[in-house]
């Protein structure tokens, strides 16, 4: 079951990948591309992480490597984040004028939808990770406040924002009660995250140590 799990996180992980090369392969083909402005996107960035990290945490799988508890910690995080872009992109933008889909469909189903319940599924059952420690939930918060921080200069400056809800136009009193929403809502499902972590659906044991070599007497 453990390397048939890890070899399932390998491959959504590359998938994922591909996902994105495709997407940015047809971006290219109809217009020029501005790399700041198409990885400055939060689904973007969060899928390509998140999907590193399944790559990374299958392989050490695989090897029969112990994966230490602050990658576990990471891992938590970014399917917090995988979270978010399902619940922000299928509640307050599908559908919306740059509403911050991508044009390619499978690819904007894959980003948007299948791998945030992917990740969201693996988290909730396989229990190969620790309970995480509650002192440490506050770092979910910062991946997403980076984020928003260089939004609003850009957006102030050159006028580029990935989405429509961040705006200047919007004024930012808006704004901040919209960063305050989702920072709330980061930190809920952070907290969600570190709550699973102490559920054990399916448990992965780590494959067993070769035995040691007898001593020369």
């Amino acid at each position: 079951m453990r390397a048939l799990v890890a070899v399932i996180r390998i491959a959504m992980g590359l998938f994922v990948l591909i996902a994105v090369v495709a997407t940015f392969i047809d971006t290219a083909s109809r217009a020029t591309i501005n790399p700041f402005n198409f990885f400055g996107y939060f689904t973007l960035q969060t899928n390509i992480i998140a999907a590193v990290i399944f790559v990374i945490v299958g392989v050490l799988a695989l090897i029969g490597r112990e994966i230490s508890y602050w990658l576990h910690v990471v891992r938590g995080m970014w399917v917090a984040y995988m979270a978010l872009v399902g619940v922000i992109y299928n509640t307050l933008l599908v559908g919306t004028p740059g509403g911050g889909g991508v044009a390619l469909e499978w690819a904007n189903h894959v980003l948007h939808i299948v791998f945030p319940i992917y990740a969201l599924l693996d988290w909730l059952l396989f229990a190969d990770r620790p309970a995480l420690k509650w002192k440490h939930l506050w770092l979910v918060i910062v991946d997403p406040v980076v984020w928003t921080g260089v939004v609003l200069i850009r957006g102030a400056t050159d006028g580029w924002v990935p989405y429509p809800f961040l705006e200047p136009s919007n004024g930012y009193g808006t704004i901040a009660l919209t960063v305050l929403g989702m920072t709330v809502t980061v930190l809920v499902l952070g907290a969600l995250m570190w709550a699973i972590s102490r559920l054990r659906i399916v448990k992965l044991t780590a494959a067993p140590a070769a035995p040691a070599a007898p001593a020369a007497t």
